[in-house]
């Protein structure tokens, strides 16, 4: 997500006057440091969800006053969350958990009268026709697709086996992967679809190919949307 901040999500957080973040996803902090600079400028506020993020959690949480870690998965602490003006989706790249995420984010809309503007990283390969599980446990066995920590190739559906002469090309050989690529119920972009061919609400999507893909998904709002599309790369889907 980090590589989006120049010149995508800083200047919508900036056009949109976003007061307060949910960040799904901070891993080792890079872009929850861009996102507290942001806020340290605007007077806004940060709630990063993570249940194991790769810095000292508690220590930073102290040193930055804008800034509240949770250490849990996002299903479990989305429904305690309030009010948001904009979220960093970024966790666990499968269908189940964006699906539900999105859902979340739906129910806490219709509640406060507003969609927030959201942004999901991993849109395009590999991870938008194809689950992956950080904690396999998590996700119930129903949506849960078989999986192995085996790499992948663009361009090829079947995970690559070790030692193969391809296994070194391959990308993410440490992470729980679907075995195939594509199906129902499989990656974040086909939970996007499914997500906005059922919901009520007004919404736009645009995607972007690049670094993976970037989503955005935000309520119709000429105004907003003419300033994405002024941004190279994105293509509107709804």
């Amino acid at each position: 997500m980090n590589i989006f901040w120049d010149e995508i999500i800083e200047p919508i957080f900036l056009e949109e006057n976003v007061k307060s973040i949910i960040e799904i996803g901070s891993e080792s902090g890079i872009n929850t440091t861009r996102i507290l600079e942001y806020c340290s400028k605007s007077n806004a506020r940060l709630i990063s969800i993570d249940p194991a993020p790769l810095f000292e959690a508690e220590k930073y949480e102290k040193e930055h006053e804008l800034l509240q870690i949770i250490q849990d998965i996002s299903l479990n602490a989305f429904p305690y969350i309030g009010d948001y003006d904009a979220v960093l989706i970024d966790g666990d790249h499968n269908w189940y958990t964006v699906y539900h995420e999105l859902k979340l984010i739906e129910k806490n809309a219709l509640q406060q009268g507003k969609f927030p503007i959201v942004f999901l990283h991993d849109t395009d390969w590999p991870y938008g026709r194809r689950d992956m599980y950080y904690f396999p446990d998590t996700i119930p066995e129903q949506f849960r697709k078989e999986y192995a920590k085996k790499g992948m190739l663009q361009g090829q559906s079947e995970l690559i086996e070790p030692d193969s002469k391809f296994d070194k090309e391959s990308i993410n050989k440490s992470l729980n992967n679907a075995l195939y690529e594509g199906g129902e119920k499989n990656g974040v972009l086909t939970a996007i679809e499914d997500f906005l061919s059922q919901s009520s609400l007004p919404l736009s999507f645009y995607n972007n190919t690049a670094n993976h893909g970037l989503g955005i998904i935000c309520n119709k709002n000429e105004r907003l949307e003419g300033f994405i599309e002024d941004k190279e790369g994105f293509t509107r889907i709804k």
